[in-house]
């Protein structure tokens, strides 16, 4: 029998779990907390779940494995060094997992992304197929190494270095590379520089198989950049295992409890895309629009714990966000509407819009002329990371990465406040914050490029 690999892409998160088959039993590599869509596909294939195995702790995600295990009955492998609070198979360097006749498992210690880090090997009948390799070997890159705190950073840069080495020495060059990250994930070094891999690719596209240790080491510290907040809590609600997510429906708030939650200023969020939300929206909520990574910026922005609302034009929207958030451990939201703004609109919550521009406005703007209507540009503010910035940003510009902008309101200058990003959805949200706090704001929703290839861009760092 042929041995198939189910790819399940979650997208939204950068990540990918894996359903691996030999057509009657199969393994389930790294799955996320919604586990409904593997149990579904395992029932499109006809295959029956055997066993379920983690490279590692995750730090972006809550894990669907224990979940998953209990449910099928399968056999849960984690790294025995692992200090977890439910019972599995505790797996260490050299362990040898039988699927059936036809598939094998060995576990390989790469340490790097984590300290217990492992990868899979597996075997068919004539000899390894791949390896799924979680945050080590990644599509021209690897795991970062900073997420259990910079003090280990340099450690676990030269584990990492040493255990992709590992793996290119302990396979042939036609193996396949199966990784966890590397598809948006900020557990990645950098992103994938391809949708698929080789042992074989990789011994000439990825750094650490390039580079000797130091210099690898050197560049990928350089290169990290800050990590959504969210993530210290994932390692530990991993190690302690989560139950089944909760994605029955989120309870309906009535207008008067809306209103309560906007005007206490809480996370009342807009699921509609950006541009919707530019033309109407209920003053006092925030865009994070699921045409984006809504999970990943809410997640990082709203403080742990902190109540939720969310704003959908469907049932069908809002159970699609709470899927999302359910998988970084927000596991209930407090309220939701759905409708139109109009509908959630009353005589004492009115209905706003946002002013939308592009750079050739900007430009336009700074010349001294009046494009389309548009305000001023009185402040420029880029909400982009910091490496983003460094590479290139322009000038005058005030840089707040958006993540800090709900605390740093108050630096920016007074006057209209043209935002930007790098293609437009961070530059929403950072609007919709801005025009809660009560500023004038023109979004820029235009691809960061565009700047550039006009000579709007600046070199070099600029606070």
């Amino acid at each position: 029998m042929t041995i198939e690999i189910e790819v399940v892409a979650t997208s939204s998160l950068g990540d990918r779990s894996y359903l691996a088959h030999d057509g009657r039993v199969a393994v389930v590599v790294d799955p996320q907390r919604d586990i409904d869509r593997v149990l579904a596909l395992a029932g499109r294939r006809g295959v029956r779940i055997t066993h379920v195995v983690e490279t590692h702790l995750h730090n972006d995600y809550v894990s669907g494995g224990l979940a998953l295990a209990k449910l099928t009955g399968a056999v849960y492998a984690v790294a025995a060094a692992d200090d977890v609070r439910f019972g599995r198979l505790p797996v260490s360097d050299g362990d040898e997992i039988v699927l059936s006749d036809q598939m094998r498992l060995t576990v390989v210690a790469t340490p790097g992304h984590t300290f217990h880090h492992v990868s899979y090997v597996l075997h068919g009948a004539d000899g390894p197929v791949g390896v799924f390799t979680g945050g080590s070997l990644l599509f021209g890159t690897t795991g970062r190494t900073d997420l259990l705190g910079k003090q280990h950073a340099d450690t676990l840069a030269h584990h990492q270095h040493a255990s992709v080495r590992r793996l290119a020495d302990l396979l042939p060059d036609g193996a396949q590379v199966w990784p966890t990250h590397g598809f948006g994930s900020f557990c990645s070094a950098t992103q994938s520089d391809a949708p698929s891999s080789t042992v074989g690719r990789e011994k000439t596209a990825n750094p650490a198989l390039r580079l000797e240790a130091g210099d690898f080491v050197a560049q990928m510290l350089a290169g990290l950049d800050a990590y959504p907040a969210y993530y210290a809590h994932m390692g530990v609600r991993n190690a302690e295992g989560a139950e089944l997510a909760d994605l029955t429906p989120v309870r309906i708030a009535d207008p008067e409890e809306l209103r309560g939650r906007i005007d206490a200023q809480e996370w009342v969020v807009d699921l509609r895309s950006r541009k919707a939300f530019a033309h109407r929206h209920l003053t006092g909520t925030l865009s994070f629009g699921l045409d984006g990574p809504m999970s990943t910026w809410l997640g990082w922005m709203a403080p742990w714990g902190a109540p939720i609302t969310l704003l959908g034009e469907s049932a069908e929207q809002v159970a699609e966000a709470q899927r999302e958030l359910a998988r970084i451990g927000i596991d209930r939201p407090a309220a939701a509407v759905t409708g139109a703004p109009e509908q959630w609109a009353d005589e004492e919550r009115r209905l706003g819009e946002l002013a939308v521009a592009t750079f050739a406005d900007l430009a336009a703007a700074r010349a001294g002329q009046s494009p389309h209507g548009l305000p001023p540009a009185d402040v420029l503010l880029d909400v982009r990371m910091g490496g983003e910035w460094q590479q290139g940003h322009l000038d005058g510009a005030l840089h707040i990465p958006l993540p800090d902008l709900p605390e740093r309101v108050g630096d920016v200058p007074g006057g209209v406040v043209w935002v930007h990003c790098q293609s437009g959805y961070r530059a929403s949200i950072a609007a919709s914050v801005l025009a809660r706090a009560g500023r004038a704001v023109v979004h820029l929703d235009d691809d960061f490029d565009t700047a550039r290839s006009a000579g709007l861009v600046v070199a070099g760092e600029q606070r």
